[in-house]
């Protein structure tokens, strides 16, 4: 078997520039899927990384019927209120709805102007309840208390080399929010989501008169008892909602998600994108396939004397038929090589350009399964493919073969 693999690789390198033309499609096709499944799976876990939430016992209520772009809840026609969030705390299976405000405003420092999203932290328990959620702590200065008025504390993007304001902003300096001074005394610690990364987080009290919200809310978290609870949370929080905003059953002008059902609904799309690309690659492959096919017919009837002295100094059929059935199949894999080797580039190259985009940390992995896979299946298929070439050659009458 060795003595076949050596002869075989011998012989494809002295073919040279049709073995490598013969590769095209085989590699070609297998960098697509590699690479493909590769970002597709880097982006996956970056946009997850987007929701910035930890707890899986979390529920979102936000208002539907958006008007204007803005973040979530916001620009709708009949928002949230305060009372929305007592009543869904009154049910039996809630542990406590926390009413959040995301307002979207100006903010300005070191003479630049930038807009950008404000969000609010409640006051006494429900605050650590946030912070949990949130998982979020102070990289630098401390995080909001109960009676910190006109004081703010900005997300990582404020403070890293590259800052929004052309000027790393610290603890102890002051920026203008709407026209308004505060005073800045914490940054956020880096979560690689460009919503937290880019947020200002502000007491309830300060947003409220800030951006005049009253008893309106852009949407409501809502801690549950037991995970476990979550789905029958979910439809109980639904019932109120409906009931309090008097809709109807699939008229709903609200909307109740849980972390894992908008990531559900993400890794769906991304899955679907991914299996119409690899059925695109796969054409490729199979182009490559039928050229394997012709190459190794070419080869059978340029190497009919090699076959006849192989056969005239005792090589059996079975022997032949191996040989040129190693040599496609090694055509195949070396394809596969090159191509897994530039698919993996490609997936790194491409996870690194994703993190520099959206200000994600995922970082680079490779997939030995998908790899080791790509390379048996290219073996096989160059096999695969090479068999009826390899069956013409076992049948080559010796004769005929040293006349031709």
């Amino acid at each position: 078997m060795k003595d076949f693999f050596i002869l075989a690789f011998k012989n494809l390198k002295h073919r040279g520039i049709r073995s490598w033309l013969t590769l095209l499609g085989i590699f070609i096709g297998v960098m697509a899927v590699v690479s493909l499944i590769s970002l597709g799976t880097g982006l996956q876990t970056a946009i997850g990384a987007q929701f910035g939430i930890s707890s899986t016992e979390v529920i979102t209520v936000q208002a539907g019927g958006l008007s204007s772009v803005g973040p979530p809840g916001t620009g709708v026609t009949n928002k949230l209120t305060r009372d929305d969030a007592d009543a869904i705390e009154r049910l039996s299976f809630v542990d406590v709805a926390i009413p959040r405000i995301l307002a979207t405003g100006k903010m300005e420092f070191n003479d630049i102007l930038s807009f950008g999203m404000a969000a609010s932290v409640p006051d006494g328990e429900d605050r650590k309840v946030v912070y949990e959620i949130l998982d979020i702590e102070a990289t630098e200065g401390r995080m909001l208390k109960d009676g910190d008025v006109g004081k703010v504390v900005l997300g990582w993007n404020f403070f890293k080399d590259d800052a929004i304001f052309g000027e790393v902003i610290v603890p102890g300096k002051s920026v203008l929010i709407q026209d308004e001074k505060f005073l800045v005394i914490g940054i956020g610690e880096k979560k690689g989501s460009f919503i937290f990364d880019n947020m200002v987080m502000m007491n309830d009290d300060d947003i409220i008169d800030l951006f005049e919200y009253g008893d309106e809310v852009d949407l409501i978290a809502v801690k549950v008892k037991d995970k476990d609870l979550i789905g029958r949370s979910k439809e109980d929080i639904e019932k109120l909602m409906r009931k309090r905003r008097d809709v109807d059953l699939g008229k709903e002008d609200f909307s109740v998600s849980t972390p894992d059902a908008m990531l559900s609904t993400v890794n769906n799309v991304l899955g679907g994108v991914q299996a119409f690309i690899v059925i695109i690659a796969s054409i490729s492959i199979l182009v490559g396939a039928v050229g394997i096919v012709n190459t190794m017919t070419t080869s059978v009837l340029e190497r009919r004397k090699e076959i006849g002295i192989m056969k005239a100094i005792g090589a059996r059929n079975s022997q032949i038929f191996m040989q040129f059935l190693i040599e496609s199949g090694l055509l195949g894999f070396v394809g596969g090589l090159v191509g897994v080797i530039l698919g993996v580039a490609i997936g790194v190259a491409g996870v690194l350009g994703i993190n520099s985009w959206i200000g994600s940390e995922v970082s680079p992995s490779i997939d030995f399964i998908l790899v080791g896979g790509a390379l048996v299946g290219s073996f096989i298929i160059g096999a695969i493919a090479g068999i009826v070439p390899a069956m013409n050659a076992a049948k080559q009458d010796p004769v005929e073969a040293l006349r031709g």
